[in-house]
Parts: structure tokens; C-alpha cells; sequence
């Protein structure tokens, strides 16, 4: 996938026009349409802020692999998410289950739309969990606060 394909998509999964995100960045709309339609790439500056406003990395978004998939951006979203909930350890729990999850797949027969189904509900439970235990088991204080809006 390009690099202007991966910006659009990044930001079409999560739901954002050019004009919310060159808000969130601070990056001209015009600049961002040169960036998906032309695969233009960006200073330094404007690369990591396009990196954090969207949840993935730097380097997915400058690797050129024809092997990306939605899966990977939703994947990269999922994670900067559950940091941004539950903290880095939450994060590395998440990343951890998804990546056995992962090899269950080695060398199956399954299809991408049914992986990607997989993973999605994957994703949905270990989210669903981890705000039950922090309704069960976190002091009162702590499990009634609302969750950080962005």
C-alpha cells in the first residue's frame, strides 16, 4: 500500500474528513490532499503528528509493503487506543493476546475477510473484559471515572 493510500485509510477508519484532521494536526487541508492523492510525503514534523492524530507508527506509514491490510490499521488503532485507556502495560497485554491469536493462523486456510472478522471480535472482548474488571476490581474512584475522551 502506498503511502497516501495509508494516510486515507487511516483516517477514513477512523471516521475523520481532511478538514477534522488538519485540525487535529495543525496541517493545511491542501497539504493533506497532496499527501493522499499524490503520495507526497511530508517534513519530518508533519509526519509524526500525522503518525499520532491517526494511532499508527511512523514507520507503517512510510514502509511500502503491498501486504497491508485494513486489519493492520485497525490493529494499530485497537492498540494506541487500549494505551490510551488502560496504559502501556494494557497495551502490551492486547498486543500480546493479538499476536497468539496470530499464530493460530499459521499456515490455516482461512480467508482475510474471516480474520478479519476474528480479530475484530478478538478486539471487542478484550476490551469488553478489561472495563469489567476495572468495574469489579478497581476502587470505586477509580472504576466510575469516565474514560479519557480524545
Amino acid at each position: 500500500m502506498r503511502f497516501g493510500e495509508k494516510i486515507k485509510a487511516a483516517r477514513l477508519a477512523l471516521d475523520l474528513s481532511q478538514a477534522e484532521l488538519a485540525q487535529m494536526t495543525g496541517i493545511t487541508e491542501r497539504s493533506l490532499y497532496s499527501y493522499e492523492q499524490n503520495d507526497t510525503i511530508p517534513r519530518t514534523s508533519n509526519l509524526k503528528k500525522l503518525a499520532q492524530a491517526l494511532g499508527v507508527s511512523v514507520s507503517y506509514l512510510m514502509e511500502e509493503s503491498e501486504s497491508d491490510t485494513q486489519s493492520g490499521i485497525n490493529e494499530e488503532i485497537f492498540l494506541a487506543n487500549v494505551k490510551n485507556e488502560y496504559g502501556s502495560r494494557g497495551a502490551r497485554e492486547a498486543s500480546e493476546v493479538l499476536s497468539r491469536a496470530s499464530a493460530l493462523f499459521a499456515g490455516g486456510e482461512l480467508d482475510e475477510e474471516a480474520k478479519e472478522i476474528f480479530f475484530q471480535s478478538l478486539m471487542e472482548v478484550y476490551l469488553d473484559s478489561k472495563a469489567e474488571a476495572r468495574s469489579k476490581f478497581a476502587p470505586k474512584s477509580r472504576a466510575s471515572r469516565k474514560p479519557k475522551s480524545n
